[in-house]
């Protein structure tokens, strides 16, 4: 499993900057006005991301919780990548960690 996660920290740190840079080279500039409004364009990408967001609620009190249980270190590296890429690399970064945790 630890290789499976380590391809998917990858993936969901990649993935989201690619089409984070494709969208802000389609712009004239960057603005959080633009983002904003190409992001809640419609309903069903609203729901997308409070899905989205619920999910790092979620996941950052679950690392929390689990990293207590199982006396983890480092903590800050994957909440800070919940905070900064997303859960699609939040998530797959803390159970990397956890699982070097369990076999150390």
């Amino acid at each position: 499993m630890i290789r499976f996660y380590a391809l998917m920290c990858v993936l969901g740190l990649v993935l989201p900057y690619v089409a984070l840079v494709r969208w802000v080279l389609a712009q004239d500039r960057f603005s959080f006005e633009s983002l904003w409004n190409d992001i809640s364009v419609n309903g069903l990408s609203g729901m997308a991301w409070l899905d989205v967001l619920i999910t790092a609620v979620v996941l950052l009190a679950f690392m929390r919780s689990e990293g207590r249980r199982m006396n983890m270190g480092g903590l800050t590296l994957p909440m800070l990548g919940t905070y900064l890429v997303g859960p699609s690399f939040g998530l797959p970064l803390f159970l990397l960690m956890r699982e070097r945790a369990r076999y150390s």
